[in-house]
């Protein structure tokens, strides 16, 4: 700050812009000199604005008050003892109105940091999260009836991370099976707050909620039987083909069959599971889904050298993990996160550990080899829609 010794005004202007009054910016002796005629200010600083501008009393209250205070004492120290008195009441209303000025400009970011779903959980002390039932190796039932996997793991880090951000010495986690039917919904309602599984990130999807970063890429191929004759998608003219309600995969292949008149039924699921039981049954040919999926599906199969995942990819997606709508600080929490795990190499080892290495419930190695998208993920994490 600097101090014109002849005058004792503060030089420094208080702001390189102009106010939203349309005042250019004044220094601290300036706004005392055309305040001082005033006899009432609004306790609320309602009016503030309105006399100096937005910006002004911003850069006052919140960047050069201590400057503006002390060019203000300066001043006092230095005029003749009957402008003192007449200085004095114009000075202490000043001084409360920048006290004032700060404590509102800053209670807003304050109330800011505790809302949505950050408050909702610090206020009750639980997080609700949504996961599947039966999509290896992502999220799903081991045979203890415990949650597991690549996104669960990945989850519970992200957790980890909320719950110091909110300083939280415990936090209580409560799960909640979904489904790719209702998923969305319970997302969208309350009843979960954070759903990492195997959810696609697109557009459309964009409109209803909010993704993190992604946490895998993935290929739409299918699944059939080795002898089946079955090699890529146009086989399946005129065949039984499953595959899971409520997915991109559902639409992927109902448009397929649309545009190319293949004349298919298509089986809609409700999960990969049951998918894979009507293809195992017979009563389907081919079952279409995320290739990683059918993998998981091959792994638990009683005999997983029957199956083969085959086919051109028709689309390639990113996984996320689903939150409300326009609730930025949670997200930035939950991006953070897995955007650590991801660039300290971290990530890697999860995806070693499920996709490299045998798993439950039968200990079969999906042999997975890690994409140069996902190597590409992981070096630059981003919540993009792949459609």
């Amino acid at each position: 700050m600097t101090i014109d010794t002849g005058t004792g005004r503060n030089t420094a202007p208080l702001s390189r812009h102009h106010s939203v009054c349309g005042r250019r910016p004044e220094s601290g002796i300036g706004l005392v000199k055309r305040l001082s005629p005033l006899t009432k200010l609004q306790a609320d600083g309602a009016d503030l604005c309105a006399l100096i501008g937005r910006s002004e009393l911003a850069a006052i209250g919140a960047r050069r008050s201590q400057g503006t205070l002390a060019s203000l004492r300066y001043r006092h120290e230095t005029t003749r003892p009957e402008e003192t008195e007449t200085m004095l009441p114009s000075l202490r209303r000043l001084a409360s109105t920048v006290m004032l000025a700060t404590a509102l400009l800053s209670a807003p970011a304050v109330a800011q940091e505790l809302t949505a779903t950050l408050k909702k959980i610090k206020d009750s002390g639980v997080i609700t999260l949504g996961h599947r039932e039966s999509s290896i190796p992502f999220s799903y039932y081991d045979d203890k009836q415990q949650v597991i996997g690549y996104s669960q793991d990945m989850m519970l880090k992200a957790v980890e991370a909320i719950k110091a951000d909110l300083k939280l010495a415990k936090l209580d986690i409560k799960l909640l099976p979904v489904t790719s039917e209702n998923r969305i919904t319970l997302v969208q309602n309350g009843t979960v707050d954070l759903e990492c599984g195997s959810t696609t990130n697109t557009s459309e999807r964009q409109q209803q909620v909010s993704f993190s970063y992604s946490i895998f890429v993935v290929g739409t191929r299918l699944m059939t039987r080795t002898n089946s004759g079955i090699k890529d998608f146009p086989d399946l003219a005129g065949k039984n083909v499953v595959t899971t309600a409520g997915t991109t995969s559902e639409r992927l292949l109902r448009k397929m069959n649309a545009d190319n008149n293949m004349k298919m039924k298509i089986i809609s699921a409700k999960d990969h599971g049951e998918a894979f039981l009507t293809l195992e049954s017979g009563r389907a040919a081919a079952f279409v889904m995320d290739e990683v999926l059918l993998y998981g599906e091959m792994a638990k199969a009683r005999n997983a050298r029957e199956w083969a995942v085959v086919g051109t990819p028709q689309s390639y997606e990113a996984y996320g993990c689903m939150m409300r709508k326009d609730d930025p600080a949670f997200k930035k929490v939950v991006d953070d996160a897995l955007a650590r795990l991801m660039t300290s190499g971290e990530a890697e080892k999860l995806y070693a550990r499920w996709f490299l290495q045998p798993i439950p419930p039968k200990g079969l190695n999906l042999n997975f080899a890690l994409s140069y998208a996902l190597k590409k993920l992981y070096k630059s994490p981003n919540d993009k829609a792949y459609d």
